[in-house]
């Protein structure tokens, strides 16, 4: 059967990272997703080590299961063919600033004046209505903006960002579920609607969701910051030949950890650790002590003690064994396919199992403007129209149509 999200067309007018994941979810899910570019192609076509010029790495993986079409933006005939365009899709997905989809004419107004049922989304990076709207805004911006390199530091010591750009994957994915919910919503009532996700306020839920803490009630209780995930000693242990990650987490794991190591007397003699609690008002003390233990053993004794009891542990990755892991490889996660102008790659497939609409598979990412004649004669342009609008540098193609 077809992907869950079969018959839905997206017109996907994002770049870089945040906007891109957002609809490669959908692409993976079934949905056609049409993505406009820019005569140069998106920003992310061009970074790390590619075999051919435009095709990284990254977009191969960001870029999968879509249709690219080249439209300069600027020129009035392009703004049409997107109207076109939006005129037969079901939703509208841009992370272009407000101001300058405004300037383009494509805001929610103009699209929606050729497309009332539309679903519009917007991914800003601050919300509209507050002093921030409007700023230019990445993914170490707004992990600035929610505090998260100063977490680090009262964990680590040292401000630092996360070394991937995980807010773009966390927002992007929030904003894929807030367009399958206003699809739905207009499944049901026939009415589309514009959707604005901001990255900033969408960041400042995740990390205060974890960390408002006692700061959550009026007057507070307590500050805010939640101990056990920022404690200094939260990290995976030495071994006597590695390293390992290992979490007890309840009263039956800490009791059963404490009793593998001789150490069963603590959960019952010190007050420190009776319960989760007191383990979390002394997790400094408590991981502290794992980590003087976990140093006793090499690091395959403890995976034998360890599952055999089991308390959660897991030995720690690096990109490079990652892609070797045994389950991932059980699990038939990363496949090897025959890219038609790229070779050999490897891909990631879509990690949800589904019993009756599995996602598709073997679809890959487009050249630049690979389907820009397609996609401009299906909007009703005919042959003579799509070549002038070519010729006109309008709309181009990768040359090999």
């Amino acid at each position: 059967m077809p992907g869950a999200l079969a018959g839905l067309r997206i017109l996907d007018l994002t770049t870089v990272q945040m906007g891109p994941w957002c609809t490669r979810i959908l692409a993976d899910l079934g949905a056609e997703v049409i993505k406009v570019e820019s005569p140069e192609g998106d920003s992310s076509r061009y970074t790390g080590v590619p075999r051919n010029r435009g095709m990284s790495g990254s977009f191969q993986h960001n870029g999968r299961g879509k249709r690219s079409i080249a439209l300069d933006l600027k020129q009035p005939a392009a703004r049409e063919a997107i109207l076109r365009l939006a005129g037969r899709a079901d939703a509208f997905a841009s992370n272009i600033r407000p101001a300058a989809l405004q300037r383009l004419g494509l805001d929610y107004d103009a699209v929606r004046a050729v497309n009332p049922g539309i679903v519009y989304l917007g991914m800003v990076g601050y919300g509209s209505g507050g002093r921030y709207a409007g700023r230019p805004a990445y993914d170490d911006l707004i992990q600035a903006a929610a505090g998260v390199p100063m977490l680090l530091a009262r964990s680590t010591g040292e401000p630092r960002f996360i070394p991937m750009a995980a807010i773009d994957r966390i927002v992007g994915s929030a904003a894929a579920n807030a367009l399958l919910a206003g699809l739905l919503a207009r499944a049901r009532t026939g009415i589309g609607q514009h959707i604005e996700v901001p990255m900033f306020e969408t960041m400042v839920q995740f990390v205060l969701s974890e960390h408002m803490q006692g700061a959550t009630f009026d007057p507070p209780t307590g500050p805010p910051g939640y101990p056990r995930t920022l404690s200094r000693s939260r990290r995976p242990y030495a071994t006597k030949d590695g390293f390992l990650a290992v979490l007890p987490y309840n009263d039956g794991q800490w009791r059963r950890f404490f009793e593998a190591v001789g150490k069963g007397h603590l959960l019952r003699d010190d007050p420190r650790f009776a319960d989760i609690g007191a383990r979390t008002a002394n997790i400094d003390a408590l991981y502290d002590m794992v980590g003087a233990e976990v140093a006793t053993r090499t690091t395959a004794e403890w995976l034998e003690l360890l599952q055999a009891n089991d308390i959660p542990c897991m030995v720690p990755h690096t990109l490079e064994t990652l892609l070797a892991d045994p389950h991932l490889e059980d699990r038939g996660f990363f496949v090897f396919q025959d890219h038609p102008s790229e070779g050999r790659i490897r891909t990631m497939r879509e990690p949800s199992s589904w019993s009756q609409t599995p996602p598709p598979t073997g679809t890959f990412a487009p050249r630049l403007g690979e389907h820009t004649r397609a996609v401009l004669a299906e909007a009703g342009y005919d042959r003579a129209e799509i070549e002038a609008m070519i010729a006109d540098r309008v709309a181009m193609t990768d040359g090999r149509d």
